[in-house]
């Protein structure tokens, strides 16, 4: 296996597992959901160890410091070898995830049954 010192961020990010395709990696880059020590990128940017990304997917953010290299998408333990997520991107998202779980706890379950349409009917007076 040669020894790579650098390779294109896109390939990256697909081998590391953040993105299911390296078209959908390319895109989330294009699209500036991806910086490269704190700069935008392109897709044919080429990341280097020690470099640190900042990676947002939907809702969830990742800031991240680049372990190793790698240009093939192997298992999941090897991907989680890669990069190396910085204490405080892991407390951001557990907090985001405990403020998602008790959001959804309060909200109601979906749509009102009969006999709630009708308390509802009865209580703002309309038919």
């Amino acid at each position: 296996m040669p020894v790579m010192d650098s390779v294109r961020i896109d390939k990256w990010l697909w081998a590391a597992r953040f993105f299911k395709t390296r078209s959908l990696a390319q895109s989330a880059v294009r699209g500036g959901h991806v910086s490269v020590d704190g700069r935008a990128c392109k897709p044919a940017r080429t990341v280097s160890v020690g470099d640190r990304l900042r990676i947002v997917r939907g809702e969830i953010g990742f800031e991240i410091v680049v372990e190793a290299l790698g240009d093939k998408r192997g298992p999941a333990s090897v991907a989680q070898s890669l990069y190396t997520e910085t204490p405080a991107s892991v407390e951001k998202r557990e907090i985001a995830a405990e403020q998602k779980r008790l959001t959804r706890q309060s909200a109601p379950d979906g749509r009102p049954d009969k006999r709630e349409r009708r308390k509802i009917r009865s209580f703002t007076g309309k038919r």
